[in-house]
């Protein structure tokens, strides 16, 4: 399980080192793609190969459905994790999430997110819920 939450940097060279923590799990490669909120998502190879049966699922006949399947598809790409722990971002997507130089990195259960560091805190998605929001979910999921 992915968990726990670091900061850390992007290099001159788009490279980010991955928490030593999450490697062991992505296994030297995974699949980078555009997150619903304005992060990037670090898949797993079985972890995205499950979403791909999901997403397959859905139908085609559906406009939103196929813009979704779009939306997932069009911004993935498989990336290697290097000898040294790093992960390359490519420039596009270091844009699309506004990532400068510092970053905060997450394990969400079967996932990775990689955060621009001030969006994370600036954002409602950082970690940030209110007392009523808290506690809806735990009472409806029980946790």
């Amino acid at each position: 399980m992915l968990m726990g939450s670091y900061k850390n940097s992007i290099d001159a060279k788009n490279r980010v080192i991955v928490p030593a923590k999450f490697r062991d799990e992505l296994q030297g490669k995974c699949v980078l793609t555009r997150g619903l909120d304005e992060c990037l998502i670090l898949y797993p190879m079985q972890t995205w190969a499950k979403q791909q049966e999901k997403l397959a699922e859905l139908p085609r006949s559906d406009e939103s459905a196929r813009a979704f399947i779009r939306y997932i598809f069009a911004n993935a790409t498989e990336c290697d994790i290097d000898r040294q722990g790093r992960l390359l971002i490519p420039a596009d997507y270091k844009d699309m999430a506004r990532i400068d130089k510092e970053l905060v990195t997450i394990g969400m259960l079967d996932r990775v997110e990689l955060w621009a560091k001030e969006v994370y805190d600036s954002s409602e998605n950082g970690g940030k819920l209110s007392a009523k929001d808290l506690g809806r979910f735990s009472e409806t999921y029980k946790v």
